[in-house]
């Protein structure tokens, strides 16, 4: 008999329906990873921002149909995953179970879902390609307050090698769609932070730009690349340059902006409303050649492939946190790095798709 394998793909989730919008945002604002207020101040700060964002963030959601569409892409991916991964492994079963952070299907549910089955493995996959306090950290300390148990738990993959060959592999494709057009400036788009966190040692913005940096080796023929943050929430000062900005600045110089959500893997409510309808608003609104939007990962066949291989490392040698390709690649700068956090020693010198 073979194995039992779980494998529980953490991400944000969002609200299934209008009625779901206002509790959602509760959730996410309450979070302390997300707002640093001690309690009870967070949970009033957190009813005060949902209650004021709730109606135009509906307003947003009613544009697709009334919620999130992150939940069905996310399933769509689980079931391409656990087809490669019955490939791979073909004497084992195989399971995938979604554990949203902020909405239905919960962290708690996944791990109450993962028991019930009996995985005699479990691998905890992060859909956050770049590791944050803010995202990945959530998840796992969510899962650990749900009672999930001992895991193989995957921090990261900013430079795994199929993960940047399909980023790049999107890019090229979206230029040649819109005619190879000459003047591109290609934004690399990635959810913003308060410059507060990365200041306490969050790798995030660094891995972001190992991302691009990779990516961009891959891409020759297009040299105008610009790493850049969207999203903004609140009073903090966030990490930049802001991906408004880039477009503004990219369009009044009348460059033909391509623009890829470059820590994204699914299509949601910042993609599908803040990149395809305000920003591409915005480009044109100052001047730019053309505005090409780059679809998020998705199913594509690259992504796929380098969620099974991740998982298929992580099953090697003893449960525990698995850095990539076994070694941490964070800067010593960056404290809040899992992996240092676990006493992990080194730093990968050489990207790994290079």
């Amino acid at each position: 008999m073979g194995r039992k394998i779980a494998v529980v793909l953490f991400n944000l989730g969002g609200p299934d329906g209008q009625a779901s919008v206002k509790p959602f945002l509760r959730n996410l604002f309450n979070d302390p990873a997300i707002i640093y207020a001690p309690w009870p101040v967070r949970p009033l700060l957190a009813w005060l921002i949902s209650t004021t964002r709730g109606p135009k963030a509906a307003k947003e959601y009613a544009k697709m149909g009334g919620g999130s569409p992150i939940v069905p892409e996310t399933e769509k991916q689980a079931a391409a995953l656990t087809s490669a991964l019955q490939a791979a492994l073909p004497g084992d079963e195989i399971r995938c179970f979604l554990a949203m952070r902020y909405w239905h299907p919960f962290t708690h549910e996944a791990a109450e879902a993962v028991k019930a089955w009996g995985a005699d493995e479990v691998v905890l996959l992060p859909l956050y390609p770049q590791f944050s306090t803010t995202t990945t950290a959530s998840s796992l300390k969510a899962w650990r307050d749900a009672g999930g148990g001992e895991a193989r738990t995957i921090c990261c993959f900013p430079r795994e090698a199929d993960f940047i060959a399909a980023h790049a592999g999107l890019i090229r494709d979206a230029w040649q769609k819109a005619g190879k057009p000459d003047n591109v400036r290609v934004l690399h788009s990635a959810h913003g932070l308060p410059e507060i966190t990365i200041q306490r040692g969050d790798p995030y913005q660094w891995q972001v730009e190992e991302t691009v940096k990779v990516v961009t080796a891959l891409l020759p023929e297009l040299s105008d690349h610009i790493t850049c943050f969207q999203s903004k929430v609140g009073p903090l000062k966030w990490i930049g340059p802001s991906t408004e900005d880039m477009v503004e600045e990219g369009a009044k110089e009348g460059k033909h902006i391509i623009l890829s959500p470059i820590a994204f893997v699914s299509e949601h409510i910042e993609t599908l409303v803040e990149l395809d309808e305000e920003y591409a608003e915005l480009a044109h609104e100052h001047g730019a050649a053309g505005y090409t939007r780059v679809p998020a990962l998705g199913v594509t066949p690259d992504f796929i492939k380098a969620l099974a291989g991740l998982v298929v490392d992580a099953l090697e040698g003893s449960a525990g946190l698995k850095p990539p390709s076994g070694t941490p690649i964070c800067p010593a700068e960056f404290g809040r790095c899992p992996c240092r956090e676990a006493g992990y020693k080194g730093v990968a010198s050489q990207p790994e798709a290079a």
